[in-house]
Order: C-alpha cells, then structure tokens, then sequence
C-alpha cells in the first residue's frame, strides 16, 4: 500500500513541483493544502502517514502551528524552509520535527529525508511500544513476588521511572469512610536510586511539624481528573492544594501530572509525578500511563483491607529510610552528581544508547560533553568497535576534508601516502564530531551528504565506500543563533539534532559540587602521593558563591592547583577569581595563574593582534616561533577555541 503525504505548501509552483517528484517515487499524494485550516480538513478525511510543512503559509497560522496538531495525532513531519530566523528556527525545534528540508533541495534529498522520517517514526513508536511492554511485565512480576506494601509501591515507583520522568512520586489514598488521607511520598536520590519518605523525614526536611503536615493533607480535596502543569499552571493550582504547594515549596519542583486510579471499598487513589523542569509533561505522557493504568491500578488494589485499615491506623511514617537496590551500570560511574539536571542527562543516555540515533550533545566548554559521548557510545551495541574522535575546531581548513573522508597518494601537493580518514576508521564505530560549530560551511555541506548516504569518497578517488557509523556531535554554540546568521547549514543541524541532550553549566547544579569536589581530591590525591582529606567550610562557601565560567574543566584545575598548594590534610583556601567592574567594563582580578594559565593567556593575546591568524606570514605561529601544527595542538589542549576569522 502507498503511503500517503500531504504537502502544505502555499505556492503553487513548488507544492506542484513536489507532487510530481513524490508521485514519480511511488508515493499518494492528497490533496495538496494552502494553509493550516486547509490542511486540517484534509488530515480528517485522508490520514496522510507524513505532512511536508512549508513553515510561512497563507493566514495567520504557520507550519508550526500545524506541526502541533500533526504531533498529537501522531503525524511525521518535516519543515520546508528557505530562511529561518533564530526565533522561528526555536519554535519549529520545540514541535519535534522528523526532518528539515532547505530551498532548494535535490530529489535526492528529499527520498533521503523520507525514509529518514518514515524510519525515526516506525522506531519511536516500536520504542515506545517496547517500554509500555515492559513496564507492563515488570508491574506484574512486582504485583506476584513477596514483600510488603511500601516496598512494592517503592518497587513500583522505579519501574514507572522508564515512561514517566519523576523527581518525586506520590500516592495517595482518600478513605471516604474515615475522613482520611494517607501518602507515599518516593523522591529519587540517584540514577538509579529511590527513597521513601515518611511524615518523621518530611517533617525534618521541611521544618513544619508533622501535625501541621496532618493539616495540609486533610485541606488538600482529592484529584478526581487526570491530566498535567507546567510552570505558571502549577502556580496557580498550589493556592488550592496545600499538600501539593508544600510539597513544590521544600522540593522545588515547578510541574506536576495527576493520574487518579478507581479504587473499591470507598477509597481514591491518586498518583501525582513532579519535576524540578517548569516543562516536564505532556499529552504524551498522560497518554503513556492511560496505556498502562490496568497493571498499575491492579497493583495498587491488590492491598487488603486488613492492610489498609492497619496503616491508615498507624498512620505511615517509615522508622528508617526505605531503599530500592541500586542498579550498577558501570558506564554512568565516572559521571559525577545527583543533581536533578545531569540524573535528566542520564535518563537521557540510558534512552539512546541502545539506538542508531545520531545524538547532538549541547553545553559550554567545560561541562563534560566528551564524557556523556564515552557514555552513549560504551552503553550501545558498537561498544567493542572503536569511537573516533575529531575536534573539528583544532583541524586547519585546508585539511578538514582530508582528515575526515580520507586522501589518495598524490590527491594534492604533500599527499605522499594514502590516508584512512576518520569516518572509514569509525567504521561499524562511532564517531564523535566534538566542536561541530566550528566547521567550514563548504565542508558542512560534504558532511551532510556522507550522514544522508552513507558513503564516503576520498580526495582524489573516483570511488565511493559505503560506512556503517553512528554520528554524536557536540557544540558549545547556539547553533539556532548560528543558522539563523549564516553560518551553520539547516538541514545538517536538523539531520544532527535528532536527539539532543543540553548539559547544564556548574553554576545551574551546585549541588554536585560537593561530589566532583571529593572525586577530584581522590584522584589528585592518587596522582601526587598526597592525603587530603577534603577543604574547608571557607572554601565550601567559596564554590557555592562562585559563577564557575570555566565550569567542571576550571574546577578541576582549582582542585589539582590546590592539592600540590595543601600544606595540611585540608585545603584550607583557595584563590578564585574575582570579577570587577570599572566604568563599562568587567575585569578579572589578577591572582596567582599556573603556568598553563599563562601560557593561554599569551595565545589569546597573539591570536587577537593577529586576527586570529595561525598560518602563513603574520600568523600567530609565525610570531610564537612555533610550527602552526604545534601551536593548534596547544590550542586545543589549553581549550582555546577559534574565535577569530581566519
């Protein structure tokens, strides 16, 4: 059966244009839309599997509008475009789209993105479908096995983890008959960690007295309708949830999603997932535990009444802290924290690790976005195949191509030897494309053809080698910003934006500081034959207040700087920079630097008076007295990006 597209496209040249290229390729074509509402009569009558969505249409609504329609009722799409400006490039991202197509576009390129949207559609769905299986099957084996009611709803708790992201989970029990409420609070501690958490923690957490907390709960009415809020919607529902507005206010959480579950005997049930993200839920998650409310509500129910009446009499609250064995997944053990952010990164890698999917990591320099690569591509089936990585930004313009798609003998001057280029020795691999915004715009557009083909060509070979490679990317760049002013290539960042992951800066999960803080003394400690033991409430105070622009990378030099520095078993100060402000300007307060420090402060200093310049006469190797290879080299290890035009 032909799979039917819909094209909405409001000039008639190019939606005609597309129809012929589409019908000639095997495909239906409905009837081609003008603008959104044409479009919406058309979707009720034909069911197209795939829209191809011009973003500016006709009317006052626009692609994107559309898009969110199509992305309810389960629609691939994909964006034409010719220009995009960084606003609009944000909005169209935000809808999740399947592909993006650039004015104009070979037909080449547009079968490729078809069958690149028509795959990634199939995979998520079967994903999707994989993980309600088993969330299923362990909801049951949960239901089946010994052990006492708070250790299957822990256990219960965790499972839901795989389909609903949570920071905290509640259930809670309305009894009609004894005018009372009682509450499970599981609020998760690692990767793979959970707690409960009673009225006696509650209480020691939050400061109000447990009777005061009794108050809350019996004011808070039940949740009767399912349904979720995000950031100012989850405001306003606190005034008239006092449980939940506590909850929100010693947790900081910012969303919420309801899900009552009908329950015998005179009693509601309610689960209520929160997030610390403002943007945590979605139609599509309420409909993922729609899906799976059988199991969970036979779970919930299989509690006797002799059970309920004894706890609701006892009124819960857990002598000790309850704990669900942690899963050890050796890959995540270098990643440092429990942050509400990196353990979000980490349900993230878990995700896509398994996958084909091309990953984009975004973050400042610093953040660690090397390692979640390390992660992705040790957590995958290509784990015992090698990953190759290519800082583009350390590689000189005139050998980029080179280096990545490899050269023939005598392919140019100095081409003495052939060489295996990067993605032939990533082969069955990955490759991991680190600075990926600093690429040339002729060489992104060779990059975007070997991620659509699959085939690489060396310079100066006549032949093409089709590679079998899973593709992470990584950027410190808002690459919206970059291609809205020219210098990124769209269809490349939606072919790599297939599933990004945003690090957080250090400033954002201070609460990981502590940790990296003690990791990186045991690993200096190991290193230089010293015994510290840990810093002082000084320097404790010290890191919190600090910005870290440097992020995990600054803090670590401030470790190892310390630790050799440490005349007891204590850092008992350390010297951070300060920032000051004179006039209009922002300056770094002088304090003692290490010789590296020095060392990339000249660079830059060079690099400026040079305009960036690296090569050739008045370049800034030319001015070091070094080799031009030796002083990228430097650069990239010093973390000197290229910041001036060549």
């Amino acid at each position: 059966m032909k799979k039917k597209i819909l094209i909405v496209e409001d000039q008639f040249v190019e939606a005609d244009y597309l129809r012929m290229m589409l019908t000639k390729a095997g495909y239906a074509v409905c009837e081609i839309a003008r603008s959104v509402s044409e479009a919406l009569a058309i979707i009720k009558v034909e069911k197209p599997a795939l829209a191809l969505l011009d973003i500016f249409l006709k009317g006052k609504l626009t692609g994107i509008d559309l898009a969110k329609q199509l992305k309810e009722e389960a629609i691939a799409f994909i964006y034409l475009s010719a220009n995009s400006n960084e606003e609009v490039l944000m909005a169209a991202k935000a809808t999740e789209p399947y592909g993006f197509l650039v004015k104009p576009f070979r037909e080449k390129d547009l079968m490729i993105a078809l069958e690149i949207a028509f795959y990634r559609h199939e995979q998520s769905k079967e994903a999707a479908w994989r993980i309600e299986m088993n969330v299923q099957k362990a909801l049951n084996n949960i239901m089946d096995a010994e052990s006492t009611w708070t250790k299957k709803l822990l256990a219960m708790a965790r499972v839901l983890q795989q389909l609903i992201p949570f920071d905290c989970l509640t259930v809670t029990f309305h009894s009609i008959e004894h005018s009372q409420s009682l509450q499970w609070l599981f609020q998760r501690t690692g990767f793979d960690e959970y707690q409960t958490v009673g009225m006696d923690e509650l209480s020691a957490i939050s400061g109000i007295k447990i009777n005061e907390i009794g108050i809350l709960m019996k004011n808070t009415p039940a949740d009767h309708t399912a349904g979720w809020y995000n950031g100012d919607e989850f405001t306003a529902l606190l005034p008239v949830n006092p449980m939940k507005a506590f909850i929100a206010r010693t947790f900081g959480f910012c969303s919420n999603m309801v899900f009552p579950i009908l329950s015998p005997e005179h009693q509601s049930v309610t689960l209520n997932f929160f997030r610390k993200l403002p943007d945590g839920y979605n139609t599509e998650k309420l409909n993922s535990i729609f899906r799976i409310q059988q199991p969970v509500s036979i779970l919930i129910n299989s509690i006797s009444q002799e059970q309920k009446n004894e706890t609701f009499a006892l009124r819960f609250s857990p002598s000790q802290t309850a704990l669900v064995p942690k899963r050890t997944i050796s890959h995540f053990r270098d990643i440092i924290g429990n942050s509400s952010s990196i353990l979000n990164v980490l349900d993230l890698v878990y995700q896509v690790a398994a996958s084909e999917t091309s990953v984009l990591i975004l973050g400042e320099s610093g953040t660690g976005k090397e390692r979640i690569a390390d992660c992705i591509h040790a957590s995958s089936g290509r784990r015992d195949q090698p990953i190759i990585k290519v800082n583009c930004a350390a590689l000189p313009p005139s050998l980029i191509e080179s280096e990545l798609f490899g050269h023939e003998r005598g392919a140019f001057t100095g081409a003495t030897d052939k060489r295996i280029g990067k993605f032939e020795q990533a082969d069955r691999g990955t490759i991991f494309l680190d600075e990926i915004g600093e690429l040339p715009l002729e060489l992104q557009v060779k990059l975007l053809r070997v991620l659509q083909e699959k085939e690489v060509e060396r310079v100066g070979s006549r032949y093409v080698l089709k590679i079998n490679v899973r593709i992470i990317a990584a950027t410190n760049r808002n690459l919206e910003r970059e291609v809205a002013e020219g210098r990124f290539r769209l269809d490349l960042y939606y072919r790599l934006n297939v599933f990004p992951i945003t690090l957080a800066p250090l400033r954002e999960r201070i609460e990981d500081i502590p940790q990296l803080v003690n990791h990186f003394i045991r690993y200096f400690n190991i290193k230089t034959g010293k015994k510290i033991t840990g810093v002082s409430e000084i320097v404790e105070k010290k890191f919190r207040e600090y910005k870290w622009p440097g992020n995990i990378r600054e803090l670590e030099h401030m470790i190892e700087r310390s630790v050799l520095l440490a005349k007891t078993s204590v850092i008992e100060d350390v010297q951070l920079p300060v920032f000051l402000k004179t006039g209009d300007h922002i300056i770094e307060e002088t304090y003692t630097k290490t010789i590296e420090e020095n060392e990339r402060e000249h660079i830059l200093r060079v690099l400026k008076k040079c305009n960036g310049k690296i090569w050739g006469k008045g370049g800034a190797a030319e001015v070091l007295n070094v080799p031009p290879t030796t002083l990228k080299s430097k650069m990239n290890k010093l973390g000197i990006k290229k910041v001036f035009s060549e």
